[in-house]
């Protein structure tokens, strides 16, 4: 058994479509085996113990600016994975709540934004676990949205702007601290991108590999949350 599980882990699932053409497969072929690992994932680390889990679907310019083909394929794995998802048992039994965080509402079509509400709306009161997912999503529209919604309140001055404030102005306010990030497929050169929920993880712990994401496996996950758990957190002191 582990000890010292992460309550909250952010995963940005890197390195599905190198997998694909490492494996001589379609682009959308490695999404569609990075989505059936991340479902794995997620219930291993809530058998053990974790509280909240983050993950990274997508940006804005995974959107923008893939392949059509690639792009409506993308669709397809959220509509038929979220299918799936609001149907699971675990789902109520387990009181999790989905949030999706990012500009879905206006990039995706819209028999899919039903499903994504539909998933939200059913665990709207669900007060166990969380199931966080970034769909057209970009840090930086995080930061800019929160400084767009706090100067159109009539009762905010300068005085008033502090890290409260800007946090519940978030599109992100819903997800809390985040204790461990795992970054997949880095290939020797570990970063963050795109200002992934950068208010989240100012103190978050960061643990990179160079597996791509479809070769994540729960072996692998096991040994990130090992090497977690055996880390000391400074917090900034």
């Amino acid at each position: 058994m582990i000890k010292n599980i992460p309550k909250h882990i952010a995963i940005i699932p890197d390195g599905n479509r190198r997998w694909a053409k490492k494996h001589s497969l379609k682009p959308w072929e490695g999404h569609y085996e990075g989505a059936q690992r991340f479902e794995e994932l997620v219930n291993i680390a809530f058998d053990a113990g974790v509280e909240s889990i983050t993950f990274w679907g997508s940006s804005v310019n995974n959107l923008k600016k893939r392949p059509l083909k690639e792009k409506v394929a993308l669709l397809d794995i959220y509509e038929k994975y979220f299918k799936k998802l609001i149907s699971d048992p675990r789902i109520f039994k387990d009181n999790i709540k989905i949030n999706v965080i990012g500009k879905w509402q206006e990039q995706f079509p819209e028999k899919l934004k039903k499903l994504l509400q539909e998933g939200i709306t059913k665990t709207s009161s669900h007060t166990g676990l969380n199931l966080n997912f970034l769909l057209a999503y970009n840090g930086d529209d995080d930061i800019i949205e929160a400084v767009k919604n706090i100067i159109k309140r009539d009762d905010t001055s300068p005085e008033k702007i502090n890290a409260k404030l800007i946090a519940n102005n978030l599109m992100s306010r819903v997800i809390p601290k985040i204790d461990l990030v795992i970054r997949t497929g880095v290939q020797n050169d570990p970063h963050n991108s795109a200002g992934f929920l950068m208010w989240q993880t100012q103190n978050s712990q960061l643990y990179f590999t160079d597996l791509q994401f479809p070769d994540f496996t729960a072996e692998k996950f096991i040994l990130a949350l090992k090497d977690f758990s055996e880390r000391a957190r400074r917090l900034g002191k």
